[in-house]
């Protein structure tokens, strides 16, 4: 079995070398993104695996088909970069659906920390032999009430944190978790309620046409003054001007962010010998109370395990019995289901 891999970075290759080798799958790894322009790189393969930056609209999925590509493996859970609707009865779209929901967790749980206990802001402070704590006040999680949104295993992993720290947690999902409400330190809210009440809000939910923008000006109004937002799910949850208005009012307290909506040209490369032509993203950034990694959150030595080891088991079933539990919309519905958006 012959797999085009896209958009390789230097972590991937290990893990996925291993798994492969295991398997007799060859791994065909290239630096560049799956795009209209790349997608001639697949000619030959059997099959590609791709990341959450690269491109899979209607004309690469049809240039795919016209390659003989049968399977579009995903080594992610989230798959807003395909046009589902359209490789509905074209292509064959596998994914990982979990990977390590502590590894999320756990990094949105560091990026709260250190932004309101100032860890960043003293970490370059004493580089330089500066130990005055003028500035560095933050406050305490404990008794603080933090908004989750999408309680999957993600979000459920990230509730259990912030029990731990003793915070009380609001929760929204279109889809409750079965006995996730305590009726105490845990409750499911409406929306409204969750903003309104949240001094953390949290976002752990795909990206959706409802979803879209769920964080935008008119939500920031009804929050609480000196909310604090992180999102460590989908950079397009959020409005990233709306967010940047709001700290310049100072409405928005801090904000910490793994994900950014137009993240896909400067994620994931070293750009820092360009000027950084997305002012948003760089206004973002210089922004004393906001903290910016750019889609860390998933990197951990047993995701990338996990990650690699599902995508081959993928590959591997499907190619031998040509069924997938984890494919999307071939499985899950009809085309009329998948226009309809029904089948995810």
């Amino acid at each position: 079995m012959k797999i085009a891999f896209f958009d390789t970075k230097p972590y991937d290759k290990p893990s996925f070398q291993k798994y492969g080798e295991e398997h007799n799958i060859k791994f065909k790894f290239y630096e560049t993104k799956l795009n209209e322009d790349t997608v001639d790189l697949a000619q030959g393969y059997d099959a590609v695996c791709v990341f959450v930056n690269d491109t899979v609209n209607a004309q690469v999925i049809d240039r795919l088909t016209e390659l003989g590509v049968k399977v579009l493996a995903l080594r992610c859970a989230g798959f807003n970069n395909v046009d589902m609707k359209y490789a509905f009865g074209k292509i064959h779209v596998l994914r990982v659906p979990a990977y390590s929901p502590y590894a999320v967790a756990e990094h949105t749980m560091a990026l709260l920390l250190a932004s309101i206990r100032r860890i960043h802001k003293a970490y370059i402070r004493s580089r330089d032999f500066n130990f005055s704590l003028a500035g560095l006040t933050g406050f305490d999680l404990h008794g603080k009430t933090v908004g989750i949104i999408g309680t999957g295993k993600i979000g459920k992993v990230f509730i259990d944190i912030c029990r731990g720290f003793g915070m009380k947690v609001l929760a929204f999902d279109k889809f409750p978790g079965k006995s996730l409400d305590n009726g105490d330190t845990v409750q499911y809210v409406s929306l409204d309620e969750l903003f309104k009440g949240s001094d953390i809000i949290s976002l752990h939910c795909p990206l959706t046409e409802d979803t879209y923008h769920i964080i935008d000006e008119a939500v920031i109004d009804k929050c609480k003054r000196g909310v604090v937002i992180l999102n460590t799910s989908r950079g397009a949850l959020v409005d990233a001007e709306a967010l940047l208005n709001g700290i310049k009012s100072r409405k928005v307290g801090a904000a910490c962010l793994d994900v950014y909506e137009e993240e896909s040209d400067l994620f994931f490369e070293d750009n820092s010998g360009h000027i950084l032509e997305d002012d948003i993203l760089a206004r973002l950034i210089s922004m004393p109370n906001v903290i910016v990694t750019s889609h860390q959150a998933f990197l951990t030595e047993e995701a990338l395990q996990n990650i690699a080891e599902t995508t081959v088991n993928n590959l591997v079933g499907f190619f031998k019995t040509g069924q997938c539990p984890n494919e999307l919309c071939y499985k899950k519905g009809t085309a009329e289901d998948c226009r309809d958006g029904k089948c995810f």
